[in-house]
């Protein structure tokens, strides 16, 4: 038992490290990403520069190089090379499955910040960039989303989803950002500027910058603009549509923080829940990862799967008719004189609590809660949720860089001394007001976007611990009622589905991970609806977790149902 343990800590552990390295580093990798790995490296790894140097006396490098003779348009340029095609090396972070390296072709690289300034306290502030250019140039160009609160800048290579191939060795021409910051606290939260820019001004200004340095080296601007991003970078990717409709042909906004503020609250609200059935060390401090066991975790994950497996026609350990779930955890509940395979009233009353989402006194929802899904007991979810430290330092995600997010990014005035505790859910939801008006991708109003033939394809994972699908559900069917409601000068409306589209995966924990087909190429399918028109009927998608095994993604409200032949196969299944 002792080993076994060991190995469940292990795993545990990995995908606490790997939840990190994606809400932190902020690539469009997820818990388990076997190609998109965390990037973040010096600056001789992270350009590929190992696989050995382009030719120096080559037309391409002398126009890569002569990116770096005078500043691009308002930037500042610090590195102009042209980097021979070869394999990105590998980086430092825990282990992964085994890979084929990442391929990447011949490409100029470029690096430099945009609006040097001095903020508030002194701090120095820049809009830091990288882009790369590939030799072989498809036309397109794609901005590569952020995550966490950002501040890095990753690697430009178009980091698109799971197993996916990046986006650069697609023969985009590639840009990342750190948004405006520099380092992966919320510290950047007492600078206005800062705010601005991490919030959506950066997003612009990148954009502007990128395509000028794409006009200066090809001498033509692309002829598509697609955003992708996973978490913050799916929230990007959403405001990117929103404030800035005309820059982007197509969007992909993969579990998006759109609703970042409120779930931000959620964040405190759950901490707070599963204190209170934590045990406590012997100093009397809860230990937030004792709230639950994985054997406990288990358990609801498998009675959810008894009452709705069979829903969508086939039990597969996967629950697509997630409309016609509706599980209570009452029946969990320990009996007169049972112990064992069950959950204390209290921790019942947890669960109701936090799935039913944060609410003030009067009982005025905050956030609108969660669907109980198989994933709940996946590491990725306890990563976020509960962590898995013996102590009351507590390492989950929620009450670590998601509280100091809280304290000095949304509650304005900042407080950095504030306490999960000591968070009045009657009051300080009204402080994050000022933050979420800037921040939040919550708009509905995409007229402009619409116009432009802007097409946005937005996926959720249903056990995503951090943003709930109930909440992107929400607001997709909001969008809808509006996009209806609006009438142009044609008189005639656009149904959502012509220009947006959610797609929900079952199991899949945030950006990836969990009992789910998690593997799917987004970018693909938003480039066959934004080029040739041909909107995503379904996404095939598989994943490690269920080997052999593949399953559409519908467009929601439709679901994948059964219909008979191979259990395994997507095309046994249609979207109903």
């Amino acid at each position: 038992m002792a080993k076994e343990h060991d190995v469940n800590a292990h795993i545990i552990q990995s995908a606490i490290a790997r939840a990190a390295a994606t809400l932190l580093i902020g690539l469009v990798a997820t818990l388990a990403a076997p190609v998109s790995a965390t990037l973040a490296a010096s600056p001789a790894t992270a350009t590929g520069a190992s696989t050995g140097a382009a030719s120096a006396a080559s037309p391409t490098a002398a126009a890569c190089r002569a990116l770096a003779q005078r500043s691009a348009g308002l930037a500042v340029i610090s590195r102009a090379e042209l980097v021979a095609a070869g394999p990105l090396p590998p980086t430092p972070g825990p282990p992964r499955p085994p890979a084929p390296p990442v391929q990447l072709p011949e490409h100029c690289l470029v690096q430099g910040a945009l609006a040097p300034r001095t903020g508030a306290a002194g701090r120095h502030y820049q809009i830091g960039f990288q882009i790369r250019l590939p030799t072989h140039w498809n036309g397109r160009f794609l901005y590569q989303g952020g995550g966490g609160l950002d501040g890095i800048v990753q690697p430009a290579i178009g980091n698109v989803g799971l197993a996916s191939k990046p986006a650069l060795a697609r023969g985009f021409a590639v840009v990342s950002t750190d948004s405006g910051h520099q380092g992966f606290d919320a510290s950047f939260g007492f600078d206005q500027q800062a705010r601005l820019d991490f919030a959506y001004a950066a997003i612009g200004k990148v954009t502007a910058e990128a395509k000028h340095i794409i006009d200066r080296f090809y001498g033509r601007q692309p002829r598509y603009s697609y955003f992708v991003g996973c978490s913050n970078g799916g929230r990007e990717a959403m405001m990117a549509a929103q404030r800035f409709p005309y820059d982007f042909d197509g969007i992909v906004a993969g579990d998006p923080g759109f609703d970042l503020s409120a779930a931000a609250v959620e964040e405190v609200w759950d901490i707070d829940q599963f204190t209170k059935v934590a045990p406590h060390d012997a100093h009397g401090r809860p230990i937030l990862s004792g709230a639950f066991t994985d054997a406990q975790l288990a358990a609801v994950s498998a009675a959810v799967l008894r009452q709705c497996d069979r829903l969508d026609g086939l039990a597969d350990g996967m629950i697509n008719d997630i409309q016609g779930c509706r599980f209570n955890p009452a029946v969990l509940e320990c009996k007169a004189g049972t112990s064992g395979g069950c959950l204390s009233g209290a921790k019942v009353a947890a669960l109701r609590a936090v799935f039913g989402g944060a609410h003030d006194s009067a009982g005025h929802s905050l956030y609108p809660g969660w669907p109980y899904d198989a994933g709940l007991a996946a590491p990725g979810w306890r990563a976020w949720k509960l962590g898995n430290s013996p102590s009351a330092a507590s390492n989950a995600i929620n009450a670590t860089l998601g509280l100091q997010a809280m304290q000095d990014y949304f509650l304005t005035p900042p407080q950095p001394h504030l306490t999960a505790a000591a968070f009045d859910f009657n009051r300080d939801p009204q402080l994050v007001a000022q933050t979420a008006a800037i921040n939040d991708a919550t708009s509905t109003f995409m007229t402009s976007f619409v116009a432009h033939h802007g097409r946005m394809l937005i996926y959720q994972g249903m056990s995503d611990p951090v943003f709930s699908a109930d909440d992107i559900i929400r607001w997709y069917r909001q969008l809808s009622h509006d996009a209806a409601s609006v009438q142009p000068a044609s008189g005639h409306a656009a149904p959502v589905q012509d220009w947006a589209r959610l797609f929900l995966v079952p199991g899949m924990n945030h950006c990836g991970g969990g009992p789910a087909t998690d593997e799917f190429d987004a970018l693909d399918a938003i480039q066959a609806w934004s080029e040739r028109g041909t909107a995503p009927n379904r996404l095939i998608a598989r994943g490690p977790s269920m080997p052999g095994v593949t399953r559409p993604l519908c467009p929601y409200p439709k679901y994948a149902h059964y219909t008979g032949g191979n259990p395994k196969a997507a095309a046994s299944f249609t979207c109903k």
